[in-house]
């Protein structure tokens, strides 16, 4: 229990210190984008505690600033997925028929490849930058929310309370976002938790291929991708930012863990 509830603490200050970069980091003086030749690849030190890249630009700086990014996009994505899916998958579920197979069939299309590849695949189409990014990590991550919304709401579209709003004549709009989108909230806020760990290894994976983040922008897949070129004699440009991503996507996982505990969501 003591181990459970340390580890909770740790995954909330880790999200605490993502969060506040994210939100406060533009107040702070840094200088992601400055060059000093006279400080590449300097390791770590007491003045510099991550040390300098390849272009002398302070790690720690950019670590920061990739910390915004990270989070801009993950916000963004799971706000968009979780909201079109969510619909999607409702009213699916809730007008059956027709409409339903064919929103089942085109979840089961988009489901039969891999996400990531999916990803990639547009985000190479739509070509490289933060908005493009957004997109296409938004038209793969909507499944997830739709085929979930639908399943909660086929599993109670019956019950006594809906039944009864449905025979008093109450709007249907009003009947879905009053009965039954309360009811299927829990499931979602944490498929949303999980949603957000997916798209920041998703952010990541795509800036490292040089299909997301471009240069100048500091992202932690991009100087992921700038370190493995000084792997032997500058390692601290991998780690950092590696250790970073590590550090944030398991707070994230732990604490979408907890919040399905605690809510007492069964896995399907």
């Amino acid at each position: 229990m003591r181990s459970q509830s340390t580890s909770l603490l740790f995954s909330a200050a880790i999200i605490f210190l993502w969060c506040s970069f994210a939100f406060f980091g533009s107040f702070l003086n840094l200088s992601p984008d400055h060059i000093n030749l006279e400080q590449i690849l300097t390791p770590p030190s007491f003045q510099e505690w991550f040390g300098y890249d390849d272009l002398g630009r302070s790690i720690f700086d950019r670590l920061i600033t990739g910390a915004r990014t990270s989070f801009f996009v993950s916000f963004w994505v799971v706000f968009l997925s979780s909201i079109v899916g969510t619909i999607i998958g409702i009213i699916a579920a809730w007008r059956g028929g027709w409409f339903d197979l064919v929103i089942v069939r085109i979840i089961d299309i988009f489901l039969a490849f891999p996400g990531i590849l999916l990803a990639i695949a547009l985000a190479g189409i739509l070509g490289p930058g933060i908005n493009n990014i957004i997109i296409a990590l938004t038209v793969v991550g909507w499944v997830g929310f739709a085929r979930l919304a639908r399943a909660q709401t086929l599993s109670i579209k019956s019950r006594e309370h809906i039944q009864a709003a449905k025979a008093l004549g109450t709007p249907t709009h009003k009947t879905l976002w009053q009965h039954v989108l309360p009811l299927i909230i829990a499931p979602l806020i944490v498929e949303a938790t999980f949603g957000i760990a997916g798209v920041v290894i998703a952010e990541a994976g795509l800036s490292f291929l040089g299909l997301g983040i471009q240069p100048p922008t500091a992202s932690w897949g991009t100087m992921i991708r700038d370190g493995t070129r000084y792997m032997l004699v500058a390692p601290h440009m991998v780690i950092a930012p590696g250790l970073a991503l590590c550090l944030v996507v398991l707070s994230v996982n732990m604490l979408g863990d907890k919040l399905r505990d605690k809510m007492d969501i069964k896995e399907s």
